[in-house]
Order: C-alpha cells, then structure tokens, then sequence
C-alpha cells in the first residue's frame, strides 16, 4: 500500500505543481496564494481529502497572505493538521509532513516581468524578499524535503544597477543553505526534457533532511552543487510532444472561415470537443478522474477564441503562409510575435508559455490559442478549471511600483502562464517519492 503523503504548497499560484505532486502521490495539507483568482483556481480543482474532510472545503488550512503564517499561527495549524489527519506530527524536530514547496512571485527576477514592469529597484519590491519568509516556515516546520522554484533571471539578477550580476541568487541561495539540518542542491532545469511542450528554463533549489538524506545514500560531503548530478533531483524523463499531437485534436476547421470573414458570432467558442483523441498525450489531457477519455462531443471547458481585427488575422494569416515571418508592412512595435509550428525542430520545444495569449500563433489558424490550449501548454489536463477573468491588460496586470501599487490582476492566461508545469512538477514529485521511500518513510 502507497505511503500517504502530504505537503504545503507557498505561493501555490492556480495550482500547477500541486497537480503533478497529486499525480505523484502527494496531496494538499495547506495552500497559500496571495491572488482571490488563482486561488480560487487551485481550490475549484482539489479532490483529495485530510482526514474525513475534503481539502477543498477545510478553510483553515487556505491561506491569503504568507506573511500571515508567523510562529503562532503555524502553531495553530499544526494542531488542527494533527487532529484532521494522525499520521501527521509535529511534535518533534523531524516533523513528519513531507514536502514545503514554492515559487515566490518572479516579476521582479524575470525578462518577461521586467519588460512589463516600471523602473524601479528590485531591492523595493516587496514581493522579491518572499524567498525569506518561505526558509521562515521551513524552519519551523521541518518538513523531510522542501523545493523553492523560480525563473532562470534570479540567477543573474541583481538587487540594483551598481551591484555585480548574481547578487540576488546569492542571497536567496545563502538564505536557505543557513536552514539548520539539510543539505542543499539546486539545477536549471528545463521542462522539455520531462515531457512538457515547452522549453521553459526554471531553477529549483531542493533541500533534503540530512537524517533522511543519509538513509537515502545520498552523498552530503560532495562540493558539486548540481542537484541533477547528485541525484536530488531526476535526470530528463520524457520527450515534448509536437504542437499537432498536443492540440491537433481541439481544431474545428470552421474557426478558420469565421477569422477570415471577420463575422464573428457572440459566444466565438466550441462547448465540446470537435475530434476524438488522436494521440496518447490527447489521451491523457482528456482522462478524467474516474480514468474516462473524453469522446468526440463530450463537453469541453475554457475554448473561447479571440475575435481579432482584420489586420490582426491578415497578419497571422500572413505569418502561416511565410513560415511564422511577418511581413514588413505588417510589423508593430510588439516586443515578439511567433508562429507556433506543427512540429518542433530538431532541438525540441522553444517557447516558454507567459502570461500574453497573443504571444504566440497557432500553428495552422490565423489565430492565437484559446486558454485551453494555454493550459496544454503546461501540460494541464482538461479536466482543470480556472476562475477569474479570460484576459486583461495594463496596469490591471502590471500594476505600477513607483506609485507604490503592487497589486495585480491575474485572469486566466496569466495564472497559467505562471504555472509550473504539471509534468514536470509530477517528474519530482515521483522522485522525491522515490528517496522518501529509499530512506524508509
């Protein structure tokens, strides 16, 4: 019989890495999400229980604010965590929950949040200093393993211009490496190599309990840090499927007379699915809980199309037929615009799905893709639901630092768009089952 296991999900966004970690074995014992939307969008999506109690409905183990999560509040919730669920015990320093997992908010690390982002000092973003308060709650907690998440940026990220390149990588780094009783690792990973159609670079920094680190047979005294060689994280386990075996079957060929005519109807969308399933991965995407593949005609959830001006689809249209180009005349002043191929070149995957649903073209309609195929993107399955709005933009999204307003609207593509991937979060959620299980727990 598979161990029961539980983790904390910090910073849990609409729930990305805790659906790979359920797939892998793990279920909620407590969320933290800052965004009412994204929040809203993990707890529309858990089934799992603790205890006798739906997870979904224990409110107090959902939290808004992590700063919230100070010592006697975290007190608090470990004895509530105990009375709904006995195998979970923190009454020593070795508590038993296995994972604390979490990717404190990136704007202010990535290109991509820059690039959106007003003029002001990372060191001013409040946002940016999260990874502390998240080594606070590992510390009072101890869980067996934790793993912090974040964009590739943080490691040349600087706090301001007058500091060295690094500067905030070394912090972050240095921050958990003084968590007493746990040896630290950590890799650039990227999603393709673990199934997801994506490149998508993400740096994960996994810390491992030394008492189970040592029944593991993991080697503490080696000076290499990369977590992927030293076995704290699993080597590449799967091949990126092509964009036509991943969304080949949500293509209703109709959609492309509709863009062209520029005669769009109110509800621009299809309610069911217009294919059967043409390949496992579409399989797999369409399953739902109960192990049943969604047929030609079942329902089909978050496939609403952009109604785009006449210019708009002239120029996807453009790009399809001049292998993703876009003409000259056609040119704006958007940052990037790419053409989604049918299939990846040699060296797989190229683009990292964000949080702009025009970024990118579909691979064979003048069009850009619907929040369900953003979501297969990230390897969701069809099943998940989002709340909050389709879209939005500006300031709603941005916010703007320099008026001292940090707040952000996070609508649908967004939320996805910060995910982590499902696969790539149930590639190690397996792995870290795995050394759990090594070490006898």
């Amino acid at each position: 019989m598979q161990t029961q296991r539980y983790c904390f999900d910090l910073f849990a966004g609409c729930g990305g890495l805790t659906t790979g970690l359920e797939m892998a074995g793990f279920d909620s014992a407590m969320v933290c999400e800052v965004d009412d939307d994204a929040r809203n969008s993990y707890l529309l999506n858990r089934k799992s229980k603790i205890g006798d109690q739906l997870f979904a409905d224990a409110g107090e183990l959902h939290f808004a604010d992590v700063n919230q999560l100070n010592g006697k509040v975290l007190d608090g919730l470990k004895e509530r965590l105990i009375a709904l669920e006995r195998s979970l015990d923190f009454s020593r320093d070795d508590s038993s929950l296995d994972l604390i997992c979490g990717g404190p908010p990136c704007q202010g690390f990535s290109g991509i949040g820059i690039r959106r982002s007003y003029a002001v000092d990372k060191e001013h973003i409040p946002s940016n200093h999260l990874y502390g308060k998240m080594a606070d709650i590992i510390e009072q907690i101890r869980p067996k393993i934790f793993m912090f998440e974040n964009v590739k940026g943080i490691l040349t990220g600087r706090w301001n211009p007058s500091e060295a390149k690094g500067q905030i990588w070394r912090d972050v780094k240095s921050r958990f490496q003084r968590i007493p009783g746990y040896t630290i690792k950590w890799s650039l990973v990227l999603a393709k190599d673990y199934g997801v159609p994506q490149n998508r670079p993400r740096v994960l920094l996994v810390g491992i309990r030394n008492d189970l680190a040592k029944k593991a047979g993991l080697d503490l005294i080696a000076k290499e840090e990369d977590a992927v060689k030293t076995g704290f994280l699993p080597q590449p386990v799967g091949i990126a499927p092509d964009p036509i075996d991943l969304l080949g079957d949500l293509i209703d060929e109709s959609i492309t007379d509709i863009l062209l005519s520029g005669k769009y109807p109110a509800d621009f969308s299809l309610d069911s699915y217009p294919k059967p399933a043409q390949t496992d991965f579409q399989k797999f995407l369409r399953t739902d809980h109960a192990g049943n593949i969604a047929r030609r005609g079942s329902p089909l959830s978050e496939h609403e199309f952009s109604k785009h001006s006449k210019r708009v689809v002239q120029k996807f249209q453009a790009m399809l037929m001049n292998g993703g180009v876009i003409p000259e005349s056609m040119k704006t002043k958007k940052f990037a615009q790419r053409l989604i191929p049918e299939r990846w070149p040699d060296k797989g995957p190229f683009i990292t799905a964000t949080s702009l649903p025009d970024d990118y073209v579909h691979f064979s309609q003048p069009r850009s893709l619907s929040v369900r195929e953003w979501a297969r993107l990230q390897t969701f399955p069809d099943w998940y639901r989002f709340a909050g709005k389709r879209t939005t933009g500006g300031l709603r999204r941005a916010g703007n630092p320099l008026a001292g307003d940090f707040s952000r609207e996070t609508p649908k593509y967004t939320q996805i768009g910060n995910a982590v991937p499902v696969l790539l979060a149930k590639a190690v959620g397996d792995y870290f089952n795995k050394i759990l299980c090594e070490a006898g727990v």
